[in-house]
């Protein structure tokens, strides 16, 4: 079925970050000029029984505390050949805004945006560059040396030139004009900027290690070295720390490239501003259960009233008994309400603002429900009918399952513009999984194992783990002209022991690349 191309774009990625932790990694790309984008994110967690996992051995508040979110801007997708060039590069931005001796034509604040902006730009592109190495070193074919010797080059040169440029530039902008917080600043870029080529080109020549060493495969390498030891030979220079040790620990060094990657990144980082909007609701379905339980009250008072004397003793026990029955109806009430409201409201609301405009970009509702609330659609239960052991789990077995929803919204028209078109939206959630592990059997056993041979008995190595299928289901719609809203599912499985994360699974291929055709809703 063909999609209207105002449909918004949805790519995800979920991988194990550590031990303890999943990272689910999803970015929003609004295709349409204005109106809203919609997402729908659901993560549907499978889990045996004997983990001893439910409502109430894991709320909701202790599920939300093992949850780690990161909203930011996606990185603006740049080459480095057009950070040389296009007006809309950080690059010529900074070097427009400050004459030498003069000071800041637009303000120190935008120079440091800018050349935060720079490293991060900067960054993606030689990740880009990196992973292209990786796939064309991945192939079955070895792949053409004066192809690859021409990336090489082209990388390189690009690179030199950015840096270059923008290192006279900063020698230029340090000058007392401006304040010591913006120079050191600009130099924490620089800085970040070398470790980038540093990290980068060195993954480059690791992802080499299979090709032949000669002809333009060594020229390769030997260029993409020769820049990554003339940026250590640059930071020793400048006296920096975070140059690599090959005996030591390294303290230091990654102490400093985190620190960096923050100090860069955080201008694209959004704020959320959290929003009680069920809590509201809820007060206000619980002053009508009040209501409601007082109106019987008095009932019953008014008719006891003109039926006794108020100083008789059917009087007084006929108003205890419907104070009685007040209060458990009250109680009841609230109850009732309380389900509605978990049923049809999210459990939080927040407000995605961006932090230098201050405007708000859109709107992130989520929501926990476990057991019969989560409501498994068809085509989830369809998707793990992969083996007997899933065909049977669902029903014949007991297992706890648990639905995180996450609903996004958000107005294209206020996200600002970049090269390619309008800016999209990162989405960064890590799930601690460290609550499955309590309850599970120690991961090795020893197994009695008798040899054909001499009847021998010994012990063989038994691994004990548990098996926890996640389907994600995600929703994409536009403006409400723009036709059916697309639906995408995976499935994995994680294998857990008592230490964490053993492996990730992939039982499904992975989902489309961005401007693909997604599955359609039935």
């Amino acid at each position: 079925m063909t999609q209207s191309s105002s449909i918004p774009r949805l790519s995800n990625r979920l991988d194990i970050h550590d031990r303890k932790q999943l990272e689910l990694k999803l970015e929003y790309e609004p295709s349409c000029a204005e109106g809203t984008a919609r997402y729908l994110v659901e993560a549907f967690l499978f889990l045996p029984a004997s983990l001893n996992v439910d409502e109430e051995t894991y709320p909701r508040a202790d599920f939300y505390a093992g949850i780690h979110n990161y909203v930011r801007f996606k990185t603006p997708v740049m080459s480095l050949q057009e950070l040389l060039s296009e007006p809309q590069s950080p690059l010529l931005h900074l070097e427009a805004s400050l004459a030498p001796g003069v000071g800041t034509a637009r303000g120190e604040p935008e120079l440091v945006y800018h050349a935060k902006l720079l490293s991060c730009v900067v960054r993606g592109a030689l990740r880009r560059f990196a992973q292209g190495v990786e796939q064309g070193c991945a192939a079955n074919a070895v792949p053409d040396a004066s192809a690859l010797e021409a990336r090489v080059e082209g990388a390189r040169t690009a690179m030199a030139q950015v840096l270059e440029r923008y290192r006279t530039w900063a020698r230029l902008a340090q000058t007392p004009v401006l304040q010591e917080k913006t120079r050191a600043s600009l130099r924490l870029v620089d800085e970040y900027l070398s470790l980038s080529v540093e990290q980068c080109f060195r993954r480059a020549v690791a992802d080499m290690e299979g090709l032949p060493r000669s002809g333009g495969y060594l020229a390769a390498r030997k260029g993409l070295m020769a820049d990554v030891l003339q940026e250590e030979a640059y930071r020793k220079q400048h006296g920096l720390k975070s140059v690599l040790v090959p005996g030591g620990d390294n303290e230091e060094y990654m102490h400093r490239l985190g620190f960096l990657k923050k100090f860069c990144m955080n201008i694209l980082f959004l704020s959320a501003r959290r929003k009680q909007k069920r809590q509201g609701v809820e007060e206000v379905l619980f002053a009508f259960a009040a209501g409601l339980a007082m109106t019987f009250a008095t009932a019953v008072a008014f008719w006891a009233q003109a039926r006794f004397s108020q100083v008789s003793l059917n009087f007084f026990l006929i108003v205890v008994v419907g104070y009685m029955m007040k209060d458990r109806i009250k109680e009841g009430l609230r109850r009732i309400f309380s389900q509605a409201a978990r049923t049809h409201l999210y459990d939080r609301t927040m407000q995605i603002v961006d932090p230098v405009t201050q405007r708000h970009l859109g709107t992130c509702e989520e929501r926990v429900d476990y057991g019969r609330a989560a409501r498994v659609p068809a085509d989830v239960q369809a998707l793990r009918r992969r083996d007997d052991f899933a065909t049977v789990s669902q029903g014949e077995l007991t297992e706890t399952v648990i639905r995180y929803a996450k609903k996004i919204v958000l107005q294209a028209e206020l996200l600002p513009r970049t090269l390619h078109g309008r800016a999209g939206v990162t989405d960064i959630i890590r799930l601690s999984v460290e609550r499955f592990l309590r309850d599970m059997d120690e991961p090795e056993y020893a197994l009695e194992y008798v040899d054909m041979e001499d009847f021998s008995v010994g012990h063989v190595r038994g691994a004990k783990r548990y098996q926890v299928d996640l389907v994600l289901r995600c929703t994409v719609s536009g403006p409400r002209e723009s036709g059916t809203p697309r639906v995408s599912l995976s499935l994995v499985r994680l294998v857990l022991d008592r230490n964490g994360i053993a492996r990730l699974q992939r039982l499904t291929p992975e989902p489309p690349a961005q401007g693909e055709p997604q599955r359609s809703a039935a």
